[in-house]
């Protein structure tokens, strides 16, 4: 079975936690956010994120950012992505990874992308090991492992040496205005960041019984 898998983030790797977040200070934590769905139905999750387009009035050569929406728009996209999801079932899946970043050891911080590629691994290796083929949709900001591995590279290895799967991983970066799978993924991220960092929960209720929510150094 082949599946089709979009990643995106919000917050940010800073670590100035001596001044409150977006005054001068870092976030305070850090999600990162995974849809997986069928090959065959990638068009109906692009087709959501289209809806949402529509539904903010955005023009097409602009992206729908979840900063910028108002909270009757979030709860919107809330209930639509759970109500895919319940109409999909295990077709389409979301998966969800916070890290408490104050939590974070110092030693660790040295290398943020490190960290990031770690949360990558805990959430979607053995998810992706399910498969014979995964296509990884990934924005080109997307780090890397600084010693010169990249995200794919980490995360075939461990698919192929600690899983033991046969996976074929092929991984691709492209830029979030001109892919709507990504965009969304970025959507459901900012749902889990605004209940953690900013205690905004009316969205993230909505979906986190339809969604696979880890966290990490709480």
């Amino acid at each position: 079975m082949q599946i089709s898998a979009y990643l995106d983030e919000s917050g940010d790797l800073g670590w100035k936690f001596d001044a409150p977040y977006r005054q001068g200070g870092s976030s305070r934590y850090l999600t990162i956010a995974a849809i997986l769905i069928h090959h065959d139905k990638r068009h109906l999750l692009k087709r959501l994120m289209r809806d949402l387009y529509n539904k903010t009035k955005t023009p097409t050569n602009k992206e729908v950012k979840w900063a910028a929406l108002t909270v009757e728009q979030r709860i919107w996209i809330a209930n639509k992505l759970a109500d895919f999801k319940i109409k999909h079932g295990n077709d389409v899946q979301y998966f969800c990874m916070t890290v408490n970043k104050e939590k974070v050891a110092v030693h660790i911080r040295q290398d943020q992308n490190k960290l990031y590629n770690y949360m990558v691994k805990c959430l979607l290796a053995k998810e992706f090991a399910k498969y014979n083929k995964v296509i990884f949709n990934i924005d080109q900001r997307t780090m890397k492992v600084q010693s010169g591995n990249s995200l794919h590279d980490y995360l075939q290895t461990t698919i192929w040496l600690d899983i033991g799967a046969e996976t074929l991983l092929t991984t691709n970066q492209c830029d979030s205005k001109c892919h709507l799978g990504v965009q969304l993924a970025d959507i459901i991220s900012g749902i889990v960041q605004s209940h953690f960092e900013d205690a905004k929960s009316e969205p993230f209720n909505i979906l986190e019984v339809h969604s696979e929510v880890k966290t990490l150094f709480f």
